[in-house]
């Protein structure tokens, strides 16, 4: 070996095949890349909304409790 790759020769037909085979897997991993992030997206989606929704509560809580407070003796 002197430090070159090895050759291969193959029939052009035999390589369009196995690059339609390949595209058809690289389409099908980008696919579930997708679902993945999309999932992804919706669980965060989900938790910022569990978020503010936790912090409009509390603050009107605190705004209950200051305005109640002011009226009581």
């Amino acid at each position: 070996m002197d430090g070159k790759a090895p050759a291969a020769y193959v029939d052009p037909a035999e390589f369009n095949e196995v690059m339609k085979r390949l595209e058809k897997i690289d389409e099908k991993v980008e696919f579930v890349n997708s679902e993945v992030a999309q999932r992804i997206g919706k669980k965060v989606g989900r938790d910022i909304g569990i978020l503010y929704g936790a912090v409009v509560g509390l603050l009107l809580f605190l705004i209950y409790v200051s305005v109640s407070s002011m009226f009581t003796i």
